[in-house]
């Protein structure tokens, strides 16, 4: 549940997204959609994976950081079960799957690329995880 509103953070963190998704394009032509990186590395191309490889550990790294640096920032504020969070991690997969993209990919660099699939994708996801948080905080109490 949201308890505080840091609007400086979300700013910067907004920020250092869109930067990053503007330098993945600018010098490697990319698009910073994290679930097509990794695909590239579960299924790799010839001359293509150094740079996924790269990319998923500095994001891996970064959160380790954060971790050491900022141990509040990471910590999980409600208890989840491995259980609840496999099947989560699943069904995103298969949302990322179905929408051909996650939401970095649509929704950082689609949508700033004025994409109409990328709006309907991420219009689409972002009201699927409203109505399962609500379903959940509704049926559960948020206790999942």
């Amino acid at each position: 549940m949201l308890t505080e509103f840091t609007p400086v953070a979300a700013l910067a963190g907004g920020a250092l997204i869109g930067l990053g998704a503007s330098v993945m394009l600018l010098f490697n032509g990319r698009i910073a959609g994290i679930s097509g990186v990794y695909k590239g590395i579960l299924r790799p191309v010839p001359g293509d994976l150094f740079w996924r490889i790269a990319f998923v550990g500095g994001l891996v790294a970064a959160g380790l950081a954060l971790m050491f640096l900022a141990p509040s920032a990471v910590a999980p504020t409600q208890a989840r079960s491995i259980g609840m969070t496999a099947i989560a991690g699943l069904v995103v997969g298969v949302g990322v799957t179905m929408g051909n993209g996650c939401t970095s990919g649509h929704g950082v660099c689609g949508l700033s690329r004025f994409s109409r699939r990328s709006l309907l994708a991420t219009v689409t996801f972002m009201a699927t995880g409203m109505a399962t948080a609500t379903a959940i905080q509704v049926m559960f109490g948020g206790s999942l």
